[in-house]
């Protein structure tokens, strides 16, 4: 068995997210270097890198990080909860929506990046691409330093040991926002900026 399937699957105390946490981040959804869904078969939403904008990411370990994702889907978007809500079509108007996540912040040393990005891969399949799409970030915990790979299997199997971790991490109920959790439940979390008007 190798050292990555030996990572333990639930990181970070029951109780809840510890400081520095929780990070939040926020920006429109931009196009990247099309790698996610082509080469990894993990699609990835990517957002600027912007120091004056998110100014504790300048300071932030490169790695992998996890906790939620809120999107602002159009109406008319496959996934959109408000298309099918039960409030007339003229006075609906598109929610946020909240989702577990894992998020990449460095240069992904496996492809040689030289500029940083912030790469975030939602824990839920869509049906169609979003971008342009408003998204806010709610980081909660640090699975792991970025790392090079000797090969692209090696880098998908830590990827899926990630998004593994980060869905075991955030299933207990501090971990959880009150909010609620598309596909999920909900817990005890404070998720309330995530879905602010």
């Amino acid at each position: 068995m190798s050292a990555t399937t030996e990572r333990p699957r639930v990181i970070c105390p029951d109780s809840g997210p510890e400081a520095p946490y929780p990070l939040h981040m926020e920006g429109t959804v931009i196009s990247g270097f099309g790698r996610g869904s082509k080469e990894l078969g993990i699609p990835t939403a990517n957002l600027p890198v912007d120091a004056s904008v998110t100014p504790w990411i300048a300071d932030a370990t490169s790695g992998v990080y996890f906790g939620y994702a809120s999107l602002l889907l159009p109406r008319a978007h496959a996934d959109s909860l408000s298309s099918s809500s039960s409030s007339s079509s003229s006075t609906s108007t598109a929610e946020y929506q909240i989702y577990p996540m894992v998020m990449s912040i460095g240069y992904n040393p496996f492809y040689k990046n030289t500029v940083r990005s912030a790469e975030v891969h939602v824990l839920h399949r869509f049906a169609s691409d979003f971008y342009d799409a408003p998204m806010r970030l709610l980081l909660l915990g640090f699975i792991r330093e970025e790392k090079d790979y000797s090969g692209l299997e090696a880098l998908i199997d830590d990827i899926n040991i990630d998004c593994d971790v980060a869905r075991q991490s955030l299933a207990r109920p501090a971990w959880t926002p009150r909010e609620g959790v598309v596909g999920g439940g909900t817990g005890s979390l404070d998720g309330a900026w995530l879905v602010r008007k």
